[in-house]
């Protein structure tokens, strides 16, 4: 799929004809490289839909699916311009401080959703949450090779993570309510469902970003779907009521979710080829790949022992209550909480 969304349409086109040995310029109609040459400049736009044309009459029935599909799903068409990419995105992820009230309310919203068991408080706090939107800074700081940008993005985001759990810490103190909800429990067991939904969702959330005109409902709906906040709310609540397990469950969700949204991200941008501050070597993009090949193992590696101890203790007939208690023990068996 990331073919069709990353294939621009390349024209070849062939120079135009030197003059002829009298000193006349030769003068030909505009047609597909293959078959004659350009003989202007200012033809580019005619010659370009001359080939198109040609391109639709192919006699095989595979170039009319590989274009069918290239126009179908191409993210180039309606691409915004490099700067307003960059502005767009810096801009959104402003630490200020609207966006420092709008993240206390977020936190204090999803820890009374998850508190009194209600779902529609608790995507309430998701759509406001801004957390999002430093992930988004970061990756274009990875991806346009922009360490400063990168490293504010990434002492921003670890800032709002720190404030979210002492927030909900402090909330989950007051709180009458210490049992732990259902909405609580089901921030506490990641899956490989919970990768995929990031990793589609940051590729939705920074497609969304990179469009052209002002605004889009992609980055709500993103926040919705791959849920930042609530895993990190879950985090200050096991931090109040020392559930050390579920506070390293919790937070392995959260992770989960935050890296591969940055991680989905970082390969959009590339594709897009957004402008790199300084000039990447072979070698530096290669050690740069391999970084980030090296990150999502090390990312997975729990969720792979814990998927593998649920099968080989479980099978594959557990019902819902064992897979949970089975991913509790896995989780605790590793040693990290």
């Amino acid at each position: 799929m990331l073919y069709f969304l990353s294939k621009k349409t390349v024209i070849p086109m062939k120079p135009q004809e030197e003059k002829d040995n009298a000193g006349e310029e030769t003068n030909h109609p505009i047609v597909p490289a293959n078959e004659d040459k350009i003989s202007d400049d200012t033809n580019i736009d005619v010659a370009n839909a001359l080939i198109l044309e040609h391109e639709k009459k192919s006699t095989h029935w595979y170039d009319h699916v590989r274009y069918f599909f290239h126009r179908l799903f191409s993210i180039m068409d309606d691409t915004a311009t490099h700067a307003e990419i960059k502005e767009r995105i810096l801009s959104c992820a402003k630490f200020t401080g609207t966006n420092m009230v709008i993240m206390g309310c977020a936190i204090i919203i999803a820890s009374i959703g998850l508190n009194t068991n209600s779902i529609a408080v608790i995507i309430g706090a998701m759509l406001i949450s801004p957390l999002m939107n430093r992930i988004l800074m970061m990756a274009y700081g990875t991806a346009s090779a922009d360490i400063h940008i990168f490293r504010k993005g990434t002492a921003g985001f670890i800032l709002q993570v720190l404030i979210s759990i002492i927030v909900s810490c402090l909330y989950f103190l007051a709180s009458p309510i210490k049992e732990p909800t259902e909405q609580i429990l089901a921030r506490t067991n990641p899956t490989w469902y919970d990768v995929l939904i990031a990793i589609f969702g940051g590729i939705a959330g920074i497609i969304g970003q990179t469009r052209k005109g002002e605004y889009n409902n992609v980055i709500p709906g993103v926040a919705i779907a791959t849920a930042i906040m609530p895993p990190l709310c879950v985090v200050g609540y096991a931090l109040a009521n020392s559930r050390w397990v579920m506070l390293g469950q919790a937070f392995y969700l959260f992770f989960i979710n935050f890296y591969f949204i940055y991680f989905a991200s970082v390969v959009v941008l590339n594709i897009l080829a957004v402008p790199k501050v300084k000039e990447m070597t072979v070698k530096s993009w290669r050690k740069e790949k391999f970084r980030m090949a090296r990150n999502t193992i090390i990312a997975l590696i729990p969720l792979i022992i814990i998927t593998t101890m649920m099968i080989i203790h479980h099978g594959d007939n557990n019902t819902g209550e064992e897979a949970i208690e089975a991913s509790s023990e896995a989780l605790a068996s590793l040693g990290l909480m």
